[in-house]
């Protein structure tokens, strides 16, 4: 996939790049260098008795829906950090939050099964939190923006995510804690209005 920027098709690894180096998660590397962490992942699960569409629907209806192609590219164009915020914050929702993807894997399921299989997987999360962390605990990029699970099962619809503040605890930075805690409230608040 391309994104047209200033005329040119730019591949979007290369735009995804530019933005990570933008928000201060440039690569580092080490040569010859492999090493192991052990995460222990606390995954939070709200349990609806409502109809799976109107789950899913609260959730969304909290999240912004940005085009995404012209959000990265006025990402790449901020020539400042006041740019940054502007572009981000005119793409969130009422909670801080955006939809970055959103995967039917129900429609997967469907196929092989014949029968209503409802699950959806949404990618949410805001740029400007993401950069937060990333300063501190550059591995908090592998999790963000975090997914919400949201599946229709026997007992109910799950909604469910792995909180931030779970996968950052190993690194031991207390302030990149702090905004997993606070992104994770968030998430929470935007869950439990949409479940109950």
């Amino acid at each position: 996939m391309a994104i047209r920027i200033l005329g040119y098709l730019v591949p979007a690894s290369v735009v995804a790049s530019l933005v990570a180096c933008w928000l201060g998660a440039a690569p580092t590397r080490e040569a010859h260098r492999v090493a192991t962490r052990q995460v222990n992942v606390e995954r939070f699960t709200a349990i609806s008795s409502k109809p799976f569409k109107e789950v899913e629907s609260k959730i969304e209806s909290g999240v912004g829906h940005p085009d995404m192609a012209a959000l990265l590219f006025k990402i790449a164009a901020a020539k400042n950090q006041a740019d940054l915020d502007s572009a981000v914050n005119s793409a969130v929702g009422p909670t801080g939050l955006m939809q970055f993807n959103k995967f039917d894997l129900g429609e997967v399921l469907r196929k092989e099964s014949g029968n209503n299989a409802q699950a959806v997987r949404l990618l949410v999360g805001n740029p400007l939190i993401m950069k937060q962390m990333v300063k501190l605990v550059p591995d908090a990029g592998s999790y963000a923006p975090v997914t919400i699970l949201i599946d229709q099962r026997g007992d109910g619809v799950h909604v469910c995510y792995d909180t931030m503040a779970s996968f950052l605890a190993p690194y031991g930075n207390k302030q990149a804690l702090e905004v997993a805690r606070n992104l994770d409230a968030k998430l929470e608040d935007l869950i439990k209005a949409a479940a109950f």
